[in-house]
């Protein structure tokens, strides 16, 4: 141990310009993400089934990167400790380069797909930045630099959905050629400056199959009767945000006939609420209320957010889309804190990660389930029933809550 912390204090001058250059991976990440969000329907049209069909193309689009990512994050995180975090990562920014670049060039529907999915194996490089973190810092530092990460994702989250707009103006594919241009900076600048951060005598020897399983954390969430329901409370309600996702853009350009740029401004609007409400409010909220007080309000108001956007169609005005949207962001925030806090306190001290693990498994599967059923949903019954749908599913979660009460109370 001894020597492991004096091999980090000697990393104590390149420290400082790893993690930012960390940061602005992270960032980088995100904004790329983000950027394609609000051009996805006008670069499918075409391509897309007449009438509502686009929605089904926007969810395949939306969850083939999902599928991808869930798929790969677990297995990128387990090379990283077999062969170091410098080439995994370094191969994960070429693949988001080279994604990109696909997505840049297309000139048909498979091709948008097959810059997704590359963009989505080699795009689950969260685990991998963690991992490096953790490598070049003291337990004591972690949470602090975990933070930073998360607030660098969330930055990219409203600046992606901002530049992609701007460029947009210029060009639809303008964004996909500046997403890639600024991760080969990125890749560029981390082979000069970025070294290795876990030495040949703390890597693991093999890697196992089961280790690259990522479905293993959802194996055992079935078996763990202490935390089923909070935890499906959670997919449930991850599972609608997942449907949003797949669909909000489609839904503004139908309903309002918005177009890439004015999409932008309200996914801004969205991330900017985010940001404010983790920021200053959610603490507040939790100290007033408690968090199972405080899950079951904010899962209510976001299932009335889903209303409100499903409404879109009839009362086709900006200002019903901006309220939905913001009602959406920080009742959403309030959600996901006070559920992860309640699940943190039920699991106790070791097992933390068990937990943390299988919630963002469900998240993910969420996320990826959510557009393809949204998509289907938009199509067949049309605007209003599959926001309408997302709002019953968040009922659902809240029941979940109804029904864990007194484990809770316990805990």
């Amino acid at each position: 141990m001894n020597k492991l912390l004096d091999q980090r204090r000697l990393k104590a001058p390149v420290r400082r310009s790893s993690l930012v250059l960390l940061l602005v991976i992270t960032l980088l990440n995100t904004m790329g993400i983000a950027i394609i969000v609000p051009l996805v329907p006008f670069l499918v049209a075409h391509d897309a089934a007449p009438g509502n069909g686009l929605a089904v193309v926007v969810g395949w689009l939306t969850a083939s990167y999902g599928i991808c990512q869930l798929l790969a994050a677990p297995g990128l995180g387990v090379l990283s400790d077999r062969f170091g975090r410098r080439p995994v990562l370094f191969l994960c920014l070429i693949g988001s380069v080279l994604g990109y670049l696909i997505l840049g060039l297309s000139n048909a529907l498979w091709l948008l797909f097959l810059g997704r999915i590359i963009d989505g194996v080699t795009g689950g490089n969260i685990s991998v930045l963690f991992g490096y973190v953790a490598d070049i810092t003291e337990p004591k530092e972690r949470g602090k630099y975990f933070g930073l990460l998360g607030s660098a994702a969330g930055l990219g989250s409203i600046l992606g959905p901002v530049l992609g707009g701007l460029l947009a103006i210029i060009n639809e594919r303008a964004p996909f050629f500046a997403a890639a241009g600024l991760l080969l900076l990125a890749l560029v600048w981390g082979y000069f400056v970025l070294p290795e951060s876990l030495g040949q005598q703390y890597r693991k020897a093999t890697v196992s199959l089961r280790e690259l399983n990522p479905l293993q954390q959802l194996f055992s969430v079935l078996s763990w009767r202490e935390m089923r329901w909070l935890l499906l409370a959670w997919f449930l309600y991850a599972l609608p945000v997942g449907i949003l996702q797949g669909t909000f853009t489609v839904l503004l350009k139908d309903s309002l006939n918005f177009n890439a740029t004015q999409v932008s401004l309200v996914l801004t609007v969205l991330g900017a609420v985010d940001i404010l409400v983790q920021g200053v409010l959610v603490g507040w909220l939790l100290r007033r209320l408690g968090g199972l007080r405080l899950a079951l309000l904010a899962l209510t108001l976001v299932g009335v957010s889903y209303l409100l956007l499903g409404a879109l169609p009839w009362l086709a005005t900006p200002g019903l889309a901006f309220l939905g949207i913001m009602l959406f962001a920080s009742a959403g925030s309030c959600v996901e804190n006070a559920l992860r806090g309640l699940t943190s306190g039920i699991a106790g001290q070791q097992n933390q990660g068990r937990v943390s693990g299988a919630m963002q498994s469900l998240q993910s599967l969420g996320w990826v389930a959510g557009p393809l059923i949204g998509g289907y949903l938009y199509m067949i019954w049309g605007h209003w029933q599959a926001y309408a749908f997302a709002s019953f599913t968040t009922l659902l979660a809240i029941a979940c809550l109804r029904i864990t009460l007194p484990l809770l109370r316990r805990a």
